[in-house]
């Protein structure tokens, strides 16, 4: 039980540390090889900043910058409870490997349909 309370906090913790980080952006330094290669936003452009404005509980800020990020969230906080859950059973974690072939494959069509509408509409975060 103590270790799940330990995990739990490092992971609230982890989570207000990222929600008062400042992300440089343009006005600072790139982290985005796409972008600094093509001068165009990637596909995930947006997303930590929208991480981490959830974080702060800017649930319209976040979807501004990456509709995604409240999904992306989440099936983060699910795999690390999973994860968390076989580390303690001592067992590694082996999620079906078609559920994360058709994750992977919907999501990164799904993430390219939105980059191409919003590279259309202008509406990429800079």
């Amino acid at each position: 039980m103590r270790t799940w309370l330990l995990l739990g906090l490092a992971g609230a913790v982890g989570f207000y540390v990222l929600g008062h980080v400042r992300v440089l952006t343009q006005n600072g330094y790139v982290f985005c090889g796409f972008y600094a290669t093509t001068g165009i936003p990637c596909p995930g452009c947006g997303l930590t900043r929208a991480i981490a404005a959830l974080a702060r509980g800017e649930i319209r800020t976040a979807l501004r910058l990456h509709p995604f990020a409240p999904l992306l969230l989440v099936e983060a906080v699910v795999l690390w409870a999973l994860g968390t859950r076989e580390l303690l059973r001592r067992r590694a974690l082996a999620p079906p490997p078609w559920l994360v072939e058709r994750l992977l494959v919907w999501q990164g069509a799904a993430l390219l349909a939105l980059w191409l509408a919003r590279l259309a509409t202008g509406t990429l975060p800079r």
